[in-house]
């Protein structure tokens, strides 16, 4: 039997491992599923976290799953299907994937007879939405346009009152996708199953012109993720108490040149192990049980030298 793929896209920072962490814990615990993560970067992050929950995890990184890169995606997902046969897939793209090459990808005739696609479900920040569909709109109205359901995220987050937001929001998806699903509930609302799994059949858009290759040899994308967008990985190779974190991440946002719309990472605590999640005007830094010494720097206009600066510079 074919495994069900679900593909989580979303925007940097939207919450997509977090959704797939509520997926796990209350849909697919005891069944046999696989992660397929694909970061923009050297090494994923995220893949490390999700490893905690005892799911399989397959990296492919260095790349996003587009036309450079879909030969490389379809091999090792290919030889995962072949050797874990798992009755489900999450599929995870790096932030700034296109979804309707994820979706093509997929569909490549090697990857069709083991697993399809059985849900393509975007999660967009409330938050920054307007933001992202005026500046990266090739980007982010692809990863809309191209979900037959899209969760609302930080609708419950403080500060403030989010409803003005969330409308505003829903109102960009509806022009952008009629057909799409849109749940603006708080996710603790919000029940697994009926995300994965609606209750009455909807019509795929997957139809419509992508706006990409069909082969990697007659490619006509406008840009690739590699083309607009900057990502740095830094080792630290050294211990931080969370004070100390905090106050190299605030340094990092206030004084470092380009833009830094995303950060990421896992380092050596006083206690155990630390992840760092960033967007602008938002860090966390939470004890974590997953291991690793790296952070990711994903913007425009990075300077390698000068976020190492600010993140490893001698304590004052």
């Amino acid at each position: 039997m074919a495994a069900d793929i679900f593909i989580i896209a979303g925007f940097l920072g939207a919450g997509k491992t977090t959704l797939i962490q509520k997926l796990i814990r209350e849909v697919f615990q005891d069944k046999r599923t696989a992660v397929v993560e694909n970061d923009f970067g050297e090494e994923s992050v995220d893949a490390s976290l999700l490893g905690a929950s005892g799911v399989m995890v397959n990296e492919i990184n260095s790349g996003c799953i587009c036309c450079s890169l879909s030969g490389n995606f379809v091999r090792a997902f290919g030889d995962m299907l072949d050797q874990f046969k798992p009755d489900h897939v999450i599929i995870e793209p790096s932030g700034v994937a296109k979804l309707s090459d994820v979706v093509l990808a997929c569909e490549d005739p090697r990857i069709a007879p083991l697993a399809g696609v059985r849900g393509k479900i975007t999660v967009v920040d409330v938050n920054s939405c307007k933001k992202y569909i005026d500046n990266f709109g090739e980007f982010f109205e692809d990863q809309i346009q191209h979900a037959d359901t899209v969760l609302l995220s930080k609708i419950d987050a403080p500060p403030g009152d989010k409803t003005g937001k969330a409308e505003e929001a829903a109102g960009i998806i509806r022009e952008l996708n009629g057909s799409s699903r849109i749940f603006a509930d708080p996710w603790s609302r919000i029940d697994s199953a009926e995300i994965l799994y609606p209750a009455a059949a909807r019509e795929s858009i997957a139809e419509e012109d992508a706006g990409c290759c069909n082969s990697p040899d007659s490619c006509d994308h406008n840009h690739d993720a590699e083309d607009v967008f900057d990502e740095i990985t830094l080792r630290p190779g050294r211990q931080f108490s969370r004070e100390d974190l905090e106050s190299r991440m605030f340094d990092i946002e206030r004084f470092s040149s380009g833009e830094i719309l995303r950060a990421k990472g896992i380092v050596r605590g006083e206690d155990g192990y630390l992840n760092i999640q960033y967007i602008p005007g938002d860090l966390r830094v939470e004890s974590t049980s997953a291991a690793g010494d790296i952070v990711c720097f994903i913007g425009r206009g990075l300077n390698r030298q000068e976020l190492a600066g600010l993140l490893l510079r001698e304590a004052r």
